[in-house]
Order: structure tokens, then sequence, then C-alpha cells
């Protein structure tokens, strides 16, 4: 009786839009019916549009991700600032090539500074623009948490410079 061949059994399973019929050997069942469990999670049922629009989504974020934090003009298109719609942090780059920050600034003088210049932007608005030029090696911060004073850790290349 020992050298009887393993049953085989038939399973039909139903999960979500999918219905599978296995036939397996008597022992290896939960192994199967695991892997096919496990492969339906993750399968999806999409159509070839939708997948399209799923892959170009994914290309996008990759290379949104590629795309370094800061991004140089070339010489041939520098920026032109325009007053009417400057961004918070487009005119600390604008005071970043002007020299601004040669010497260390703190907040409150950038913020002053903007002021000054017609800007007025919450300083929260201004801290945060100046913590991305500082994570993006722009400048760099000295000092302890709401003590900080920003200085240039680069000076602005000299193509940059002209265009301002």
């Amino acid at each position: 009786m020992g050298d009887r061949p393993p049953e085989e059994v038939k399973i039909k399973l139903k999960h979500g839009e999918w219905e599978v019929e296995i036939t397996c050997v008597e022992s290896r069942v939960k192994q199967v019916v695991e892997n096919v469990l496990s492969s339906l999670d993750t399968a999806k049922i999409v159509g070839p549009a939708i997948q399209g629009q799923f892959d170009e989504l994914r290309r996008e974020i990759e290379s949104l991700k590629l795309r370094p934090a800061i991004v140089e003009p070339r010489s041939d298109e520098q920026k032109v600032p325009t007053k009417g719609g400057m961004t918070c942090r487009g005119l600390l780059e604008s005071l970043w090539v002007e020299g601004y920050f040669g010497s260390e600034r703190s907040l409150g003088e950038v913020h002053e500074e903007l002021s000054r210049r017609g800007y007025n932007y919450d300083r929260t608005a201004v801290s945060h623009s100046l913590t991305d030029m500082v994570r993006e090696n722009i400048l760099t911060r000295i000092g302890t948490m709401r003590n900080y004073r920003y200085i240039q850790k680069r000076p602005p290349s000299n193509d940059a410079a002209t265009a301002a």
C-alpha cells in the first residue's frame, strides 16, 4: 500500500473577478493555493490604455527622481527676473547672484531685504526657501536652530552673475 501513486486534487478558487482551477497532488495543495492567491493579489486587471498611462506615469516619476534639484540655466537661456511674478525662491536666487549672501545673513535680514525691495513674503516662506537652497548646496547655514545665519556655499557662476 505504500507504493500507491499520490492522489490528484482539483480545486476551484474564485478571487475578485478571477476564477482559477488548480490540479495538483494532495501533499502540495497548501503551497500551490498560497502561490496562486499571492499572484492574484499582485495581478491587476488593467486594459492596455490604462496600462499605457501607468507606464507613462512611472517614466515621468523616474525622470523627476533623476532630475537634479536645481538646474543651472545654460548661458544662452538665462532667466530674466520680472518684478510681476517673482517667487520667493526666485528672489533669493537673485540675491545670491548679486552676491548678497557673500557675508552671513540672518533670516530677519533676508526678510527685511525682500521687504525693502517691495516683496512681502511670510517669514516661513523665506525660511523654507532658504532651507531648500541649503539642501541644494547653494547656501550653507551657521549657528543653531532659530538662530541660523546663511552664507553662500559656492559663488554663482559668471554666466548667472552677468544675466542678473
